[in-house]
């Protein structure tokens, strides 16, 4: 009886991912999953390398990955003792960095050639002749 009401206090890892951005108010996608918000705090149960999408508006999407630090107490052995603290955790904290989408940039060389061709024809104020 003893045995079983100690180890119902006995609590696991707490392991969470703590995610900020630049601009606040991000939406945030793990490995295809859709989070919420930037600031986001999101509990995860492996150490290792997410897939991390970012979106807002007037902002350049970001595709990225980032890895999940392990601390040397979660290695075999140390980590059946880790287990056992009550409240012990695992905290990440990731900040991302947005670009400005500016208006008007060009996606490419093709698009930034279209641009340059219609300031021209805009200029000239006639279409040149189409052969």
């Amino acid at each position: 009886m003893c045995v079983t009401a100690l180890w119902s206090m006995v609590g696991c890892v707490q392991r969470t991912i703590h995610i900020t951005s630049d601009p606040p108010g991000a939406l945030v996608h793990l490995n295809d999953e859709e989070v919420g918000r930037t600031p986001v705090t999101v509990p995860f149960t492996f150490y290792g390398t997410y897939d991390v999408r970012m979106r807002a508006d007037g902002y350049r999407p970001l595709w990225t990955k980032h890895k999940t630090d392990m601390p040397w107490w979660e290695l075999p052995g140390p980590d059946l003792v880790a287990e056992v603290i009550p409240g012990n955790k695992s905290e990440q904290n990731w900040h991302f960095v947005l670009e400005p989408n500016v208006e008007g940039a060009a996606e490419g060389p093709v698009i930034d050639r279209a641009l340059q061709l219609r300031a021209m024809l805009r200029q000239d104020g006639e279409i040149p002749n189409q052969k």
